[in-house]
């Protein structure tokens, strides 16, 4: 499910981001602390150093206080025996970041109880051959005060918070490259060169899975031998890549960050130029940028003027104080546009809180906001230990219609400010269309469409078959869903709300339909692994079309169809038969990636001879 966030935290990012953490102290930090290094590179005893990050010494939790280094593992070790060996002596970990190369990992506590107590009980302790050592461990040094420091001692001043957001010296052109290489960096390369480049990031994938599927299930070479020598290396034939119908103008929806510009210029609504760990927090317009609407840049360009003209600061990443954090921008179309404004509250009063919204309401139905055509706005409180952009806060319905309506494939679908969408509708219309034709429905067809956002799928493919059954984790698109079902006059159309480890073995069971198909569209991250195992139980499910946003990511779910069964993997494996890449995400390196599974056939002669001797 490709949400692709043109976020807040980096530059504007288009992978698919549906669902985003909600913890901020200890999950912003992973953000800044992602790529953390070994103790000689600024991680290591516990000592004072005026780079830590500030909220370590303030109010809120984070885990990296109570943070360790275990030192002299043994070689050749992964995250999961790292971590299943603490388990099995009582130790759990909040989180656990292994360096098997270096031989050491730094683990991080809930408190300072349980990391006490997991120092006395590792020290000294043996684990294959090798006597473990633990100490503490410091956070990383703060990016931002580390360059600041490192700007200090190379130019001998003392540089200022402006110039530590960006230059007014830097020109506006430069800034506008910058920006546009940031979020869009394919924007200067053919479209024609842009499409070969994506088709063959697909090429490599796929011959990747046909190393791997080899590792998984010695069965399938024979099978695999064959399909090399037809595809190029490849399992499956793929299909030329389908190009997007329009390549400029089109997200229809956009996160902007709040912040200091990179012009100098406070309260700006753009994208940053870098991440965080990066040492910056630079924010540019998204004037130039070519993939956003210019509807939206309306919005952002009212929006900016609005802020200014209030007494509240933008939020800082670095120090946690600030209100304005976040801005997205939905358009259709239908001609309708939302816009969800993030504000932390900090400690002002309701009474604040209320006047700002009703300032906000006036600003964009009578005042000078109203012709940047706002149908739809929402207020967001963001608290101190959340992400900008969580998919699980309250929005406060602030002024106009509570949802906006989009037109695909000659459906209406609602949309409310969490559902998903895909932000291309045209190249959507592309891939539902594909997805569609691979189905090979009838109409005595049932279709799982997991992942099922608003129900874009499913819906698109209802009138064809005989039932269609929605998952999706978001409530609010759910109800969205079921509203669409019934708008488009759909009456064999049922969607279920939870996480789809729990709710897809339930709902998979219960069908007993003789043609049974799953649809998957999630995350990036791919489908839990409980999914996987019960599409495999299910043996009446002969066919599974995957729709991958980052195939990269989802190639361990591939691996796991197709591998040989087991006492953990049970039935039948799938083999990957078809594929194609469609671009939604014109002037990037993104595209979606479709898959079709089918099941192999035990009955027939030739899969039977290919598939003896299961491994356990």
């Amino acid at each position: 499910m490709a949400d692709v966030a043109v976020d807040n935290s980096a530059p504007a990012d288009p992978l698919p981001s549906t669902e985003k953490k909600s913890v901020l102290t200890d999950d912003l930090m992973e953000e800044k602390n992602q790529e953390n290094q070994p103790a000689a590179e600024g991680e290591g005893a516990t000592g004072g150093d005026s780079n830590v990050y500030r909220y370590t010494k303030g109010d809120l939790f984070t885990s990296e206080i109570f943070k360790v280094e275990i030192q002299n593992l043994p070689k050749y070790i992964g995250f999961n025996d790292l971590k299943k060996f603490l388990n099995k002596h009582g130790i759990s970990p909040h989180k656990v970041k292994l360096f098997s190369k270096q031989m050491f990992a730094f683990v991080t506590f809930k408190n300072q109880e349980e990391r006490d107590k997991a120092m006395k009980a590792v020290h000294g302790m043996q684990w294959k051959n090798k006597v473990l050592s633990v100490r503490l461990a410091k956070p990383k040094a703060d990016p931002i005060l580390k360059k600041r420091k490192q700007e200090e001692e190379t130019e001998g001043v003392q540089p200022d918070a402006k110039r530590a957001a960006g230059s007014k010296e830097v020109e506006e052109e430069s800034l506008n490259i910058q920006i546009a290489n940031a979020v869009t960096p394919l924007w200067n390369v053919p479209y024609k060169e842009q499409l070969k480049r994506k088709q063959q990031e697909v090429e490599d994938i796929l011959q990747k899975l046909t190393r791997e599927i080899g590792n998984n299930n010695k069965a399938m070479l024979p099978w695999l031998f064959v399909q090399k020598e037809k595809c190029n290396k490849m399992c499956c034939p793929l299909e030329p890549i389908q190009p997007s119908p329009v390549q400029m103008e089109y997200r229809n929806k956009c996160e902007f960050v709040i912040g200091v510009g990179a012009d100098g210029e406070d309260k700006t609504v753009g994208f940053r130029l870098g991440k965080y760990k990066g040492g910056s927090c630079a924010v540019v317009s998204p004037t130039e940028t070519s993939h956003v609407s210019s509807e939206a840049k309306m919005v952002v360009q009212a929006f900016q003027q609005f802020i200014r003209t209030t007494p509240y600061a933008v939020y800082s990443p670095e120090t946690y104080e600030g209100h304005w954090r976040q801005l997205t921008v939905r358009t259709c179309r239908t001609k309708q546009t939302m816009a969800i404004v993030f504000f932390n509250p900090q400690k002002l009063q309701e009474e604040e809180l209320e006047e700002l919204k009703r300032n906000l309401r006036h600003y964009f139905t009578d005042g000078d906001g109203k012709e940047s055509g706002i149908t739809s706005l929402y207020f967001v409180r963001m608290g101190q230990r959340t992400s900008a952009g969580t998919e699980d806060l309250p929005c406060e319905h602030v002024s106009g219609d509570e949802c906006i309506h989009e037109e695909l494939l000659g459906l209406k679908f609602r949309i409310s400010p969490h559902s998903f969408f895909q932000t291309n509708t045209p190249a959507a219309e592309v891939l539902y269309s594909a997805v569609g034709e691979w189905a090979q429905l009838d109409e005595d067809s049932t279709v799982l469409d997991v992942c099922c956002g608003t129900g874009t799928i499913g819906i698109s493919l209802a009138k064809r078959v005989k039932k269609v059954i929605g998952i999706e984790l978001c409530q609010e698109a759910v109800e969205d869903a079921k509203a669409n079902a019934e708008a488009n006059g759909l009456t064999n159309v049922e969607f279920h709300c939870g996480k789809a480890e729990d709710v897809f073995p339930t709902v998979l069971n219960a069908v007993v339909s003789p043609n049974v198909t799953a649809v998957v569209d999630p995350p990036r991250a791919g489908l839990h692994s409980k999914v996987i195992l019960a599409i495999r139980r299910a043996e009446h499910l002969k066919r599974l079309i995957y729709v991958a946003c980052n195939a990269k990511a989802a190639m361990n779910n591939f691996i796991d169809l197709c591998r040989a069964p087991s006492n953990r993997v049970r039935g039948a494996p799938f083999r990957p038969v078809r594929a194609m890449a469609v671009d939604l995400f014109p002037q990037t390196m993104h595209c979606e990636t479709i898959l079709l599974f089918e099941r192999v056939d035990y009955s027939s002669s030739t899969d039977s001879q290919t598939q003896q001797n299961p491994e356990n």
